[in-house]
């Protein structure tokens, strides 16, 4: 039971009333003050019905009231539970300096809110949005697609901020074009997939930039970039801690003879990208870096190479298609033109085009990555 005496909509609303009617500026400014004075000092004690109460006349208050006075209201009632009409009513004002402390600070805002302010307010609105305590992946969705440069870096920079796999594909691309995104997202523990891509598209415009600047130089600029990519994606920064234990644990299965195409194709459907990839380096014989190269820089053909390798069926290989084009939003061919390259496909030819991509690799670092086999196919998946 509430502590605070009864508060009746009928009492306070015909005050309010008057005050509107028959007060000067200041009248209104006191009146404000001392329903947010009143409502603070028990807030957590009043009943629902009480907060309605409140909702009431602060949304009666507020249309009648100077900008200064919205401001120190959004400041006070941004910080503690207060009733969802006026703080959403707060939130959507044009002037930033009301709307910012409620969208900066206020739990009562959910994600279809900050949504739609997003949506339909200024950059400024998305900024303050930016800084909050905690983001979900539904909200960063719309501030990084939406926001301007220092919206999205804002928001990267946030430790409460989630993203969605295709958040971390629009920053992805953002970061191609914006070097000081690129190293913030380099600070982020993000998926191994999103990180792959951000060095492939950063060594494709490098790539072509060099290119423009040494037109005879082209293949001497493309092998170049091509092993600086290769050391880029095997450096410890690029590689995550959650990453390392998933090619751990997948190590350890394949050594016990627990993985196969069935294993795969439950890796495919729950979307784990790192242990995908090294199930499918070690089915086969490769480098777990090689497997994740073909898987994300080449297109279809490159993840085809691989599955025929491993002898997968094509309903394991769509399962990886399409899991591949959702964590980094890759546009993938025909499907029925894959199935009918995949299945034309030899795997003696497969197995060629393998070889050679482990032969660049040795040959472009020094010290190749280990790899689950050092040479031959490893043992076919049961059922394949």
């Amino acid at each position: 039971m509430s502590s605070q005496p009864a508060l009746t909509a009928a009492n306070l609303l015909d005050e309010l009333q008057a005050t509107l009617m028959h007060g000067t500026v200041a009248r209104r400014v006191e009146t404000l003050r001392r329903v947010t004075d009143l409502y603070l000092d028990g807030e957590v004690d009043y009943s629902d019905d009480q907060v309605t109460v409140f909702d009431d006349v602060f949304n009666c208050l507020v249309r009648n009231i100077e900008c200064n006075a919205k401001v120190l209201l959004a400041q006070r009632l941004a910080q503690v539970k207060a009733p969802p009409r006026i703080i959403h009513h707060l939130a959507f004002e044009d002037m930033i300096e009301i709307a910012a402390p409620v969208l900066s600070h206020s739990e009562q805002l959910d994600d279809a809110a900050l949504i739609a302010n997003a949506r339909t307010k200024s950059q400024r609105h998305m900024l303050a949005i930016s800084t909050r305590r905690s983001l979900s992946g539904a909200v960063t969705d719309v501030l990084v697609e939406l926001g301007s440069q220092d919206v999205v870096h804002s928001t990267v920079r946030n430790p409460g901020a989630e993203f969605s796999d295709s958040g971390y594909s629009t920053l992805v691309k953002r970061a191609e074009l914006d070097e000081a995104l690129a190293t913030e997202l380099s600070r982020r523990a993000i998926p191994r997939a999103q990180v792959l891509k951000m060095i492939a598209l950063a060594s494709a415009s490098v790539r072509e930039k060099l290119k423009a600047a040494n037109p005879d130089a082209a293949a001497e600029v493309s092998s170049a970039v091509k092993t600086a990519t290769r050391l880029a994606r095997s450096a410890p920064a690029a590689i995550s801690r959650q990453t390392n234990i998933a090619h751990g644990l997948v190590r350890a299965l394949y050594e016990e003879g627990r993985i196969n195409e069935e294993q795969i194709y439950i890796f495919a459907n729950e979307r784990k990208f790192d242990e995908l990839n090294q199930a499918i380096a070690c089915l086969a014989g490769t480098s777990v870096e090689t497997a994740e190269a073909l898987m994300v820089e080449s297109r279809d053909e490159g993840l085809l190479i691989l599955a025929k390798v491993c002898k997968l069926s094509w309903s394991t290989v769509k399962a990886i298609i399409r899991m591949r084009d959702e964590l980094t939003s890759a546009k993938s061919g025909d499907l029925e033109e894959c199935r009918f390259t995949y299945e034309r496909l030899r795997t003696s030819t497969a197995q060629q085009v393998l070889r050679f991509h482990r032969m660049q690799q040795s040959t472009a670092v020094a010290k190749p990555p280990a790899a689950c086999a050092a040479g031959g196919m490893g043992p076919s998946p049961p059922g394949a």
